[in-house]
């Protein structure tokens, strides 16, 4: 099957998924291909793609187009750097600010499927699909989204944002964060990429800690002069705890590999003396970092610790 035909598969698995959210793309035809792909391919969110206050700013206004630029020190472009890829062709990164995996309205993960297939980058040199995407979706009975729960929600400190926020239509509805749910969301992407890169490890990239395991505090540094704290951030720590189970069991169930995130930001996570996640232009972390996304210290250390794995 040649790289024309298969976007077009795609896109008719785009068209029926923003429908039913749950369908599977369009059966595969003809054989897979016997050569060609690039060696690393990112798709993911915006703790994937990462970048300054200024940019994320920008990417909420009304009719913003999807976003898909990359900072200069996310754990993709530190990661290429790593292996000797940034100045070759043999590295994707599709990754887009607000990318989910189909809850829309900006990028899907099949849309950033797409974009990888059309520059011929599944195939079988392709060594590793790494994704990390999950926390912009909406899952249960409400559409509230991430950037709505933190903006709404967590730096609500009248009405704090707990367990409850989520019933009240002021969070993201983790309720319905399972791991099954996450699998039939990710697995039509996952198929089309065993498929087309059948030699390719795909590993799902956790996001990195955020409070302090049994915490219910949120903090966000601000200027370097103080603190934002939330003290009943129940929902929003719901959420993180619920897509990090997701990711790890959904990994094992679909026979793929999850990079522990977690495991190497321990300790550094909003309310730490040394947090690796950006304030609100916050000297301590990353002054011009997007608030609570990691801070370059962050990035290097994921992406150093996919290094280690995809070497191993």
């Amino acid at each position: 099957m040649t790289n024309s035909t298969r976007p077009a598969m795609l896109g008719a698995a785009a068209v029926t998924m923003a429908a039913a959210l749950l369908s599977a793309p369009a059966p595969y035809a003809g054989a897979a291909p016997v050569d060609g792909g690039k060696s690393v391919v990112v798709m993911g969110d915006s703790f994937t793609a990462n970048g300054d206050i200024a940019a994320a700013l920008e990417n909420t206004a009304p009719g913003a187009q999807p976003d898909c630029s990359h900072g200069a020190t996310s754990w993709p472009t530190q990661l290429a750097q790593g292996m000797g890829l940034w100045d070759s062709s043999d590295f994707v990164d599709a990754s887009c600010r607000g990318a989910t995996l189909v809850s829309g309205p900006g990028y899907t993960l099949v849309h950033e499927a797409r974009e990888v297939d059309a520059q011929g980058a599944f195939g079988p040199r392709t060594k590793a699909v790494l994704i990390q995407t999950g926390l912009n979706d909406s899952w249960g009975d409400n559409q509230v989204k991430l950037r709505q729960t933190l903006l709404n929600c967590v730096l609500d400190v009248i009405r704090g944002c707990g367990p409850e926020a989520a019933a009240e239509g002021r969070a993201t509805d983790y309720r319905g964060l399972t791991t099954a749910e996450y699998v039939r969301r990710v697995k039509p992407v996952v198929d089309y990429v065993r498929f087309y890169a059948p030699n390719a490890r795909i590993i799902f990239v956790g996001y990195p800690e955020m409070n302090a395991p049994g915490s219910n505090t949120w903090c966000i540094n601000v200027l370097g002069v103080g603190q934002i704290v939330q003290q009943r951030a129940g929902s929003a720590i719901e959420l993180w705890n619920r897509v990090d189970i997701a990711q790890r069991e959904g990994a094992q169930q679909l026979g793929v590999e999850f990079f522990d995130a977690r495991a190497v930001t321990a300790g550094h996570g909003l309310c730490t003396a040394e947090p690796w996640l950006a304030g609100i232009l916050d000297p301590a972390s990353e002054f011009m970092g997007t608030p609570v996304h990691p801070s370059a210290r962050g990035d290097a250390e994921v992406a150093a610790g996919l290094q280690r794995m995809i070497a191993g």
